[in-house]
């Protein structure tokens, strides 16, 4: 997902020139959101007490404002909770909704832009949504006292309940329109962890009911209006490919069809709803320029990628002369590591929803970085980014296919608006809808990546020298994040994982090489972590047993610097019995990697059925991701990365024929089945460190385990995945 060196986006004047014009005043845009409490005087005379990030009403329901997307990962839970906490509010009276978007406001600390990814929406709002709380709870306190007459020092707050040792007691709520009155505190005191009531604790996140019931109005997908007209697009099977001509006569005959239109990158049937814009679309007559776009095939990418690894390369580590410590090795191992394309696969297909009378526009959607978004919209539309309003809804999945450098979505719907206002068309809301097969073979996937390794060994099996050299697409080269997240012409989403891991190797290099390709690529759960762990936990793994020693022994010699992933490394193996026997026909596996600030230990057991292929019966994980907020999602995202990560390894490739993708619908890119899904143990480390990420680090050591462990029943390491290419699926 989205690194920590982004600057603000200028987010009040967007440029034609444009879609993002980059701000220097990352560190001003970082002052304005930490002093949030002092920015924005409470809402005198209305009732309630509104503060950018929680509002009192008089109903006495606290209203927690997110400023992250929640796709399922929890945030919004996370961020009542912290509110919760120090305003002493009942859990039962706190709700939540999706902030508006504002980059002055709501911008995440980490990236100087409103955006969720990386896995650092508890780890940038930790000490903001705190402070929100306890502005709160120090109005409500001062307002209290003012009225009761009595010294706020006093006052008690507990489960929503304000009271005084006289027997004068009030809600939140009742209190509200008073607080209102009382100046923001600069600097409102926060709990000690030992006064804490619920951060640590497990608590039902918000989303559970309505996702379980079904209920309307949660997702994109579900946005209605009477008037909604529902368009799909035709675009190009082929990355890069554009419209030569095309015929929508027959397409127009359906009934439903209201018009077909052409735009930049494609041919856009609108309807009265979704079917008929399906039947509409399926005939349509188009003929395709393939001139400019992709029309090789996944092996002869990869043949180019693999070439690409056995040259030099931009210089991302370089410890020294690795070359000549190679020769001078008593021996040198050498591997090749191939990793396909990956879909994100996520739950809900993409689809956004709009209404441009002209000169404003508003659009609802599960906006992952919304000042992207915002500022694309109002240049596209050629309107003020004041007139622009998006209203974020809950999103189902996204693993980092809904945060978008281009904002490509948005792009693709404002054309559309501005195309049926050119045909004459009254103004009328109109969502798009990717099916799944447009999800599926509409690219931004994970980069198919080839890895060479080299290592050097002395007489006594010890490392000399570690040479790594990648090769993929880049995510950030040729958008917008360039300038700000390649230096030297490295970008470190590739080699994340890897050229700064804590093994201890006397010498080590590491190249990166860039494939060309039109097929776009993006963050995938976990980015380049998903790739590196799988090849550096491999070769570990091989150096231990060339070394003759046991895994878990092996690697906590090379990570003895490293407290903190030594400390889930001993965890993992004590809960998981590595010091004792597997049972018959079980082999064990073992993985450690930190990503995303969190450190993360699995041990992978298992077995072999009758046709030789694997079963992974149980994974023991254990994490370390800071102070923990709520133990129980905690344990929810380790599992679901686990499980993301262990379908990923599998069966998932994406494959192109031609330039035309293989795998479009689930059928082919298949998911992981309940026959495939382990028990699993998750084993929380109890931690003062400040929050780290949870959504994504569960899942880098999952490949490598299951790798570790079929290599400790077979003696040979995987080396190019899914899987299936090994016939152990």
């Amino acid at each position: 997902m989205l690194h920590l060196l982004q600057k603000p986006l200028e987010a009040q004047k967007p440029s034609r020139r444009t879609f993002l014009k980059m701000s220097a005043g990352a560190v001003g845009g970082l002052v304005i959101a930490m002093n949030l409490p002092r920015a924005a005087k409470a809402a005198a005379g209305s009732g309630e007490l509104a503060q950018p990030f929680v509002h009192i009403r008089p109903d006495n329901t606290v209203v927690v404002l997110s400023k992250h997307l929640d796709k399922g990962q929890g945030a919004a839970t996370g961020l009542t909770t912290l509110v919760a906490e120090e305003l002493d509010a009942s859990r039962e009276q706190v709700s939540v909704e999706f902030a508006p978007s504002n980059p002055q406001l709501y911008a995440n600390l980490l990236f100087g832009v409103q955006g969720t990814g990386g896995s650092t929406a508890m780890a940038n709002s930790f000490m903001q949504y705190r402070q929100a709380g306890a502005a709160a709870k120090a109005m409500i306190v001062a307002a209290a006292a003012k009225e009761w007459g009595v010294p706020a020092g006093e006052i008690t707050v507990s489960a929503g309940v304000v009271s005084h040792s006289s027997g004068k007691s009030a809600t939140l709520g009742e209190l509200a329109s008073l607080a209102a009155e009382q100046d923001v505190p600069a600097e409102p005191a926060l709990k000690s962890p030992d006064q804490w009531v619920y951060i640590g604790k497990s608590f039902p996140r918000l989303d559970v009911k309505n996702k379980t019931v079904g209920a309307p109005k949660t997702y994109t997908m579900d946005f209605q209006r009477d008037d909604l007209l529902v368009a799909v697009v035709a675009r190009s099977p082929r990355f890069g490919g554009k419209v030569k001509s095309f015929d929508a006569a027959e397409a127009k005959k359906v009934p439903g069809v209201v018009n077909v239109l052409e735009i930049p990158n494609g041919i856009a049937v609108v309807a009265k709803s979704t079917w008929p814009a399906i039947k509409g679309r399926e005939l349509l007559e188009i003929e395709w320029d393939d001139s400019e776009a992709e029309t090789r095939s996944s092996d002869a990418m990869f043949a180019e990628l693999k070439e690409m690894t056995a040259k030099p390369g931009v210089k991302v580590r370089e410890d020294g002369d690795i070359d000549a410590a190679l020769d001078a090795s008593a021996r040198v191992i050498e591997e090749d590591f191939e990793f396909p394309y990956l879909a994100h696969g996520a739950m809900e297909p993409l689809d956004i929803a709009m209404m441009f009378d002209g000169e404003t526009a508003e659009f609802w959607f599960g906006s992952q970085i919304q000042t992207i978004d915002h500022n694309v919209a109002a240049t596209v539309l050629g309107i003020p980014f004041q007139n622009v309003k998006i209203n974020t809804l809950w999103a189902g999945g996204s693993f980092g296919r809904r945060a978008q450098a281009d904002a490509h979505p948005v792009v693709e719907i404002t054309t559309l608006a501005k195309a049926m206002q050119a045909a004459g068309m009254e103004p009328a809301p109109v969502k798009i809808v990717w099916t799944r097969e447009d999800d599926m073979a509409g690219g931004y996937y994970r980069p198919m990546s080839a890895h060479k390794i080299k290592v050097g060994l002395d007489e006594n099996n010890n490392v000399t020298a570690f040479k790594y050299n990648i090769a993929a697409k880049s995510i950030i080269k040729g958008t917008p994040f360039e300038a700000m997240l390649m230096k030297d012409g490295v970008d470190h989403n590739m080699t994340e994982g890897a050229h700064d891991t804590t093994y201890d190797f006397p010498l080590m290099n590491m190249d990166q090489s860039f494939q060309e390709t039109k097929v776009p690529v993006l963050w995938w759960r976990s980015v380049g972590h998903t790739h590196t762990a799988y090849v550096m936990e491999s070769m570990v793994d091989r150096l231990a047993k060339e070394a003759g020693k046991d895994p878990v022994a092996y690697r906590l010699e090379m990570i003895k610097d490293d407290p903190r992933k030594v400390n889930v490394l001993k965890l993992a193996a004590e809960k998981a019995g590595w010091d004792k026997p597997a049972a018959e026909g079980r082999h064990r596996g073992v993985a450690v990697h930190k990503s995303f600030g969190s450190y993360v230990a699995e041990v992978a057991e298992i077995s072999f059925r009758e046709d030789g292929t694997v079963k992974v019966e149980k994974v023991t994980a254990a994490v370390d991701c800071g102070t923990p907020i709520n133990p129980d999602n905690i344990r929810a995202q380790v599992e679901g990365g686990i499980g993301y990560g262990l379908g990923a390894i599998l069966r998932n490739q994406v494959t192109l024929v031609d330039g035309v993708v293989d795998e479009t619908n689930f059928d082919t890119y298949e998911p992981l089945r309940i026959s495939d899904m382990p028990e699993i143990e998750v084993h929380i480390v109890a931690s003062n460190e400040a929050p780290s990420g949870i959504g994504e680090p569960g899942t880098p050591p999952i490949g490598p385990a299951v790798a570790n462990a079929i290599a400790a029943a077979k003696g040979e390491w995987v080396t190019t995945l899914p899987l299936t290419k090994a016939g152990l699926v």
